[in-house]
């Protein structure tokens, strides 16, 4: 029941002195925070985050032209080159200025932190979410800059991707498991 997930605060919400509000979001809800570092990724680091896998550049790629036909645009790159070029984005977005990795763990850590952060599209989110309440950006806007979405905060989306980017981000010995003290209270046992 206890696992662990990876969030990135991406470095829009570092540059926007807004890493402690979002920080402070997650333990609050009884997550805690076993690593965190401030990081300015390498090219590789950001490769490794964003894994050059057949499947996702295609189904990226796939989302995009449904979304550009759905506007009425025509889309002449296949769904591979589109994947490429938003991998590309998103490597030289991670990497353009420091990030701050972290790693939090607790009951239902990954559903419970992508709740709090909320839909990808900042456009989409719920208020009360963070990229909902910190957020503005559409896919609109990006692609107009020519850049990828900018929404603050990556967090692994399942427990065998949070292993893998937990592992890209943190070396073991810069984990450290603790007990909160309102744990007794979080996991106390029925009568």
């Amino acid at each position: 029941m206890i696992e662990r997930t990876l969030v990135l605060l991406k470095p829009d919400a570092v540059q926007r002195a807004i890493v402690g509000e979002i920080l402070a979001r997650f333990e609050k809800t009884g997550l805690k925070v076993i690593g965190m570092k401030m990081v300015h990724a390498t090219k590789e680091i950001a490769g490794e985050h964003y894994a050059d896998d057949e499947e996702w550049l295609e189904n990226v790629g796939k989302k995009s032209i449904a979304s550009y036909e759905k506007k009425g645009i025509t889309v002449k790159e296949s769904a591979k080159d589109i994947g490429l070029r938003i991998r590309q984005q998103l490597m030289d977005f991670i990497s353009m200025s420091p990030a701050v990795a972290v790693c939090i763990e607790g009951h239902g850590a990954i559903e419970k932190v992508r709740a709090i952060v909320g839909a990808t599209a900042p456009m989409n989110a719920m208020p009360g979410t963070i990229r909902g309440d910190y957020a503005f950006d559409s896919y609109g806007l990006a692609d107009n800059l020519g850049r990828p979405l900018q929404n603050l905060i990556h967090a692994s989306d399942a427990k065998e991707a949070a292993e893998r980017e937990i592992k890209i981000w943190f070396k073991q010995e810069e984990l450290h498991p603790y007990q909160r003290v309102d744990e007794a209270l979080l996991y106390r046992k029925g009568e």
